[in-house]
């Protein structure tokens, strides 16, 4: 069974006689006769009546007549959803996002996303880097900010790129509490205090490595604020964002030989987007910012 066989069906109630149906339906008598045809042979039985002056429901027309007519009003409601979605008056988008996201000021965005789409339910995730790229790949997230110094996947396309620099974060008293550049060999078995499954700590243990020195990490910590706190109570030093270390109050230095700097990219799944609301809050995002 197919809607325009309902649709015309219902037409034919409506209007008492095939030709007024086919006025309605915006089609030739002949084409809404077959329409009406091919149902009832779907249905394996006659659904009206057919004389010279009228037509007129059978047993089993009036039968199908009452889910006939929850058919069509499902099919307005659900017009009127998708037209709603569309217009951006409902729905909802999905975004995530990483702790140590600077480069954009994602709740002040998102406040004003919400005063221009009220209707718009937002959902924010943070996560790491893998886990928000395997989201945004996999379709569960609309967008995501994501970091690292390395290439995106091919399976994730990059709506805007950022840079990000990162930088050593110190406590007070520390040996290069007063430096304002260091260079990488100089870190060689200084304890850290690691943002624990980050990009930031796999970029870290990736540039150690290359260098050929050793990264003692002596403590690790999952939440950016924690981490700060750890390392203004001497427990080791840190790789933040620079905005991060300029915010704590803390001494810190630029990593020089080689530099810690990566890319913030804003990706979805793919260069169009088909949920209109994360194309909505996706033109607002790069509209605005930083």
């Amino acid at each position: 069974m197919e809607l325009r066989q309902v649709e015309h069906f219902l037409a034919v109630v409506q209007t008492g006689s095939f030709t007024g149906a086919a006025q309605r339906a915006h089609i030739v008598q002949s084409a809404l006769s077959a329409s009406i045809r091919k149902l009832e042979a779907e249905l394996g039985t006659q659904l009206f009546e057919r004389t010279t002056r009228r037509v007129a429901l059978t047993e089993a027309g009036r039968a199908l007549l009452p889910a006939a007519h929850r058919i069509a009003a499902d099919v307005d409601a659900a017009r009127s959803e998708v037209s709603a979605v569309a217009g951006l008056t409902r729905g909802r988008v999905s975004i995530g996002t990483i702790q140590t996201l600077t480069v954009v000021n994602l709740p002040a965005k998102l406040g004003e996303f919400r005063l221009r789409h009220p209707g718009v339910r937002i959902h924010v995730r943070d996560g790491t880097v893998p886990d928000l790229a395997a989201a945004v790949a996999s379709g569960e997230l609309d967008l995501s900010f994501l970091a690292g110094d390395e290439p995106l996947s091919d399976e994730l396309h990059s709506f805007a790129r950022w840079g990000q620099n990162l930088v050593l974060l110190c406590h007070p008293g520390h040996r290069l509490e007063r430096r304002r550049r260091v260079r990488l060999a100089e870190l060689d078995d200084e304890p850290f205090v690691d943002f624990s499954g980050s990009g930031i700590q796999a970029m870290t243990a990736r540039r150690f490595a290359t260098a050929g020195i050793k990264h003692n990490r002596v403590c690790e910590a999952t939440h950016m604020p924690l981490l700060v706190e750890l390392v203004a109570a001497g427990l080791g030093i840190a790789i933040v964002p620079r905005p991060v270390a300029e915010k704590s109050g803390l001494p810190f230095a630029r990593i020089e030989q080689p530099g810690f700097d990566r890319a913030v990219h804003l990706a979805g799944r793919a260069s169009e987007l088909t949920n209109p609301a994360a194309r909505a809050l996706l033109d607002h995002l790069l509209a605005t910012s930083p």
